[in-house]
């Protein structure tokens, strides 16, 4: 699992943080049982406050993604992120009328790379 952070972006560090595993999780790189790397170790590595990377990890713990165990670290419980299901749900939706259209997934494609 890789986890990078981006002090321009305008999205807090813990939140950029947060969504990394998350997104891990939604790929099924992170799997229930696992562990996340060390609080101290992680913020050494992106070079940012441990109490950054605390604040990522609480978040996950309140959405039921993780749970934080004191000597343990942070361990995946869960590998069912909520906003999955509406991601595929709108997904469906843009292959319907894309498929009206005419196009496929290629032109789909390349449609969300233009928009990024």
């Amino acid at each position: 699992m890789l986890i990078r952070v981006d002090p321009l972006l305008p999205q807090p560090l813990f939140e950029q943080l947060a969504a990394a595993v998350r997104g891990s999780i939604v790929r099924g790189e992170i799997v229930a049982g696992e562990r996340l790397p060390g609080a101290r170790e992680l913020a050494a590595s992106l070079g940012v406050n441990v109490h950054t990377v605390l604040h990522g990890y609480q978040e996950l713990r309140d959405q039921g993604l993780v749970e934080l165990r004191r000597g343990r670290g942070a361990v995946v419980t869960n590998t069912v992120v909520p906003e999955e299901a509406d991601l595929r749900a709108a997904i469906a939706a843009v292959h319907k009328v894309a498929r009206k259209l005419g196009l496929d997934g290629n032109d789909l494609a390349t449609m969300i790379r233009e928009g990024y």
